[in-house]
C-alpha cells in the first residue's frame, strides 16, 4: 500500500488537525493514598503548632513577666523568648503551607538560647515556669524537626537534657531532692512531645497504607468490571457478526444464494472485514484505530481492490466505542468499492477525521450507515456520479 501527501489523498478540502497543548512540565496527579496522608498530616501539624504556640504565650509569657527583676539576667530571657517566638512563627506558617523548615539551623538556633535561658535564670527560678524552657522548648524541637526520623528529636531532647544536667550542676542544686526533680521535669517534659511526634507519623503513615489499599481494591474491582463489560460487548459484537456471516454461508449452501450475484459477494466482504476488524481491535498496539483500518484494507487489498491508506499525526487514546464508530462506516464502504480507494486518516490531540474516497458506481450504498451521528462520532456519506466520499469525524468535547 502506498503512501502519499494528504494534499492528493481526496478531492475534498484537507482538514488540518488542531495543536497538541503540551501538559504544564513537573505537574503530576498525586495518588489517592499521598492525598489522604496529606489530609492526615495536615491536621497533625496543626495541633503541634497550636500547642507550641499556646504554651509559649499562655503559660511562659506570664511567668516571665511575673519574675522579672528577680532572675539573674531578665533581658537574656526574654530576649530568648522572643526569639523562639519568632521562630514558632515562622515554622508555624510554613508547615501549614505545606513545607518543612531548615531543620539544622532552627534546631541550633534553639539549643543556643536553651543553654542561655539556663544561665540567665539563675538559683532562685531554675525549676520554676519563668525558667520557660523546662516545659515550652520541647514542642518548638517538635515542629523544626517535623517528618524527620524521630532519632532527630531524641538526639536533641538528650542534648536539651544535657544542658539542663549542667545548669543544676552550676547552680549547686546537687542534693537528692533536687537530681530528682531534675529528673521528673526532664522525663515529664519529654514524653508528651516525643508521643505526639511518633504518633503523627505513625497515623500518617497508617492512612497512607489504608488508602493505598483501598484504593487498589477499588482499581482492580474496576479493571475487572471494565474487563468484563467489555468480554460482553466483543461477544455481543462476535454473535452479529458471525450471525451476518452464518446467514451468507447458509445461504450459499442452500443454494439460495448465487455467488456469482454482486450483492452476495459484497455481503460476504463486509462480514469478513467486520470479523477482521473485530479481531484486530483486541491487538496490543501502539495506533489501535489505524491497526484496525489496516486490517480492512489488507482484506480489501485481497479481494483485488487496489488501495491507498494515508495517515497524517498521531491520535491519541480513543475508546473502544470511538474507535468503532470511526471504522465501521468505513469498513462497510469498503465492501460495496470497485476499481480503487483511498483511505485518508488525520489525526489530532482532540480531533480524528478518516475519509474514504471510491470511485461512484451503479446501484445504492446498501452497506453503507447513513449520515448522521453515532453517539460522539459523526458520519458523512456523499456521492457525485464520479465518486464516493465517507467520513467520520471524532471531536473531543
Amino acid at each position: 500500500m502506498a503512501t502519499e501527501s494528504p494534499t492528493a489523498a481526496t478531492r475534498r478540502p484537507a482538514l488540518r488537525p488542531r495543536p497538541r497543548v503540551a501538559a504544564p512540565a513537573g505537574v503530576a496527579v498525586a495518588p489517592e493514598a499521598h492525598a489522604v496522608a496529606d489530609a492526615s498530616d495536615r491536621g497533625a501539624r496543626l495541633v503541634a503548632v497550636v500547642i507550641a504556640l499556646a504554651w509559649h504565650l499562655v503559660i511562659g509569657l506570664p511567668a516571665v513577666l511575673a519574675a522579672g527583676s528577680g532572675m539573674a539576667a531578665p533581658v537574656v530571657v526574654t530576649a530568648g523568648w522572643l526569639v523562639t517566638a519568632l521562630v514558632g512563627v515562622a515554622t508555624g506558617v510554613r508547615l501549614l503551607r505545606g513545607g518543612l523548615p531548615p531543620a539544622v539551623w532552627l534546631a541550633a538556633a534553639l539549643l543556643v538560647v536553651d543553654a542561655a535561658v539556663f544561665a540567665a535564670a539563675g538559683e532562685r527560678f531554675l525549676f520554676t515556669t519563668a525558667n520557660w524552657v523546662w516545659g515550652g522548648l520541647a514542642w518548638f524541637f517538635l515542629l523544626v524537626l517535623w517528618q524527620r526520623p524521630v532519632r532527630w528529636l531524641l538526639i536533641l531532647l538528650a542534648a536539651h537534657a544535657a544542658i539542663a544536667l549542667v545548669a543544676v550542676v552550676l547552680h549547686g542544686a546537687t542534693a537528692p531532692a533536687d537530681l530528682s526533680r531534675y529528673a521528673m521535669y526532664v522525663y515529664g517534659t519529654s514524653t508528651l512531645p516525643v508521643a505526639v511526634f511518633a504518633g503523627a507519623a505513625a497515623l500518617t503513615a497508617l492512612a497512607r497504607d489504608r488508602a493505598g489499599t483501598a484504593a487498589a481494591v477499588l482499581a482492580v474491582a474496576a479493571e475487572r468490571e471494565a474487563a468484563e463489560r467489555a468480554q460482553g460487548e466483543r461477544q455481543a459484537r462476535l454473535a452479529l457478526v458471525s450471525g451476518t456471516a452464518e446467514e451468507v454461508l447458509t445461504a450459499l449452501a442452500a443454494g439460495d444464494a448465487d455467488p456469482a450475484d454482486p450483492a452476495v459477494r459484497r455481503r460476504a466482504v463486509l462480514a469478513a472485514a467486520r470479523l477482521r476488524r473485530l479481531i484486530a481491535e483486541s491487538d496490543d498496539v501502539p495506533d489501535p484505530l489505524l491497526h484496525e483500518l489496516r486490517a480492512a484494507a489488507d482484506l480489501a487489498e485481497r479481494n483485488g481492490l487496489p488501495i491507498e491508506l494515508v495517515a497524517v499525526g498521531t491520535p491519541s487514546e480513543l475508546p473502544v466505542d470511538v474507535r468503532r464508530g470511526l471504522a465501521d462506516p468505513l469498513t462497510a464502504a469498503l465492501a460495496g468499492a470497485r476499481g480503487w480507494a483511498r483511505l485518508t486518516v488525520v489525526a489530532g490531540s482532540d480531533e480524528v477525521v478518516v475519509s474514504l474516497v471510491t470511485p461512484d458506481h451503479d446501484g445504492p450504498d446498501d452497506s453503507v450507515a447513513p449520515a448522521g451521528g453515532d453517539g460522539p462520532v459523526e458520519r458523512l456519506h456523499e456521492r457525485d456520479g464520479e465518486i464516493r466520499w465517507t467520513q467520520t469525524r471524532w471531536r473531543r468535547t
